[in-house]
């Protein structure tokens, strides 16, 4: 995080006729962009997929992916780090968790603050904030009523091959938020995934789209509440990009998938 600077008082001035105090700190907004032209491509594709539902293609630029992979191995060999969770019946997960900011877990939801192990989730990084927010953003210029959300939860998963995700619906926030629709942000990196969606439970009857490495996807409105999970872990179409990721990062091959939600309305 940036340090903050405190001002610095003007010598030789009466008190009454000192400048305004010169900050250095950056803005919120101006902090938010430097990320952003970090991290998203200049061309990105866009395939609407429902009311309040939209897919960026390739919006993550090399750099991004690189960041964002970087970032979640800073913390992800410590306390809060990743595991396995558990579901109600005892089973484990066919994935690796982690959360920043905020804890969330199958079993407890939000109702706890730290994990069996006695560990608590690292904070929420500025940067997932700021890709969360623009994306958005970048909806928002094609959806006039999807609503604005500022995330101070992700949860982070990483599927190796064989790794799925039942379906499930997030409806674990403050009602308020549900209710109003405020978006999730989900983010592809790694492996693709073929994903399932809908307004229902059954299979047979949901859609089905791939999400690539660099891909994120927008759900709100009135599709904040779709089923929706991982069927499974495919090769990618990229091998090229992807490589690159891997090489930099050490990346093990696998998706990592982070889901920006705000809980607290």
């Amino acid at each position: 995080m940036l340090k903050q600077y405190h001002s610095i008082p003007s010598p030789n001035i009466e008190d009454e006729n000192k400048a305004k105090p010169f900050s250095l700190i950056m803005t919120d907004r101006v902090r938010r962009n430097l990320v952003f032209d970090r991290w998203r491509n200049f061309m990105f594709g866009r395939k609407e997929l429902g009311p309040g539902m939209v897919l960026f293609k390739n919006y993550l630029t090399h750099m991004g992916q690189v960041d964002i992979v970087n970032i979640c191995q800073k913390w992800a060999m410590g306390p809060g780090g990743f595991y396995r969770p558990s579901n109600r019946s005892g089973a484990k997960l066919r994935l690796h968790m982690m959360c920043f900011g905020r804890l969330w877990d199958p079993v407890t939801k939000y109702e706890k603050s730290y994990r069996s192990d006695g560990s608590a989730p690292p904070p929420l990084p500025y940067e997932f904030i700021s890709l969360a927010e623009n994306a958005i953003e970048d909806a928002q210029l094609h959806m006039k009523l999807l609503p604005s959300m500022l995330p101070d939860i992700c949860v982070a998963n990483f599927y190796s091959y064989g790794d799925r995700l039942g379906l499930h619906q997030d409806c674990d926030e403050h009602v308020g938020g549900l209710d109003r629709g405020l978006p999730v942000v989900s983010v592809s990196i790694g492996e693709s995934a073929e994903f399932l969606y809908g307004h229902t439970r059954d299979e047979n009857k949901l859609e089905k789209v791939l999400l690539e490495s660099g891909d994120v996807l927008i759900f709100g409105g009135k599709s904040r509440r779709i089923f929706h999970g991982v069927r499974r872990i495919l090769p990618p179409l990229d091998y090229i990009g992807l490589s690159q990721v891997v090489k930099e990062t050490g990346l093990i091959s696998g998706r990592l998938n982070l889901t920006l939600k705000q809980f607290q309305f």
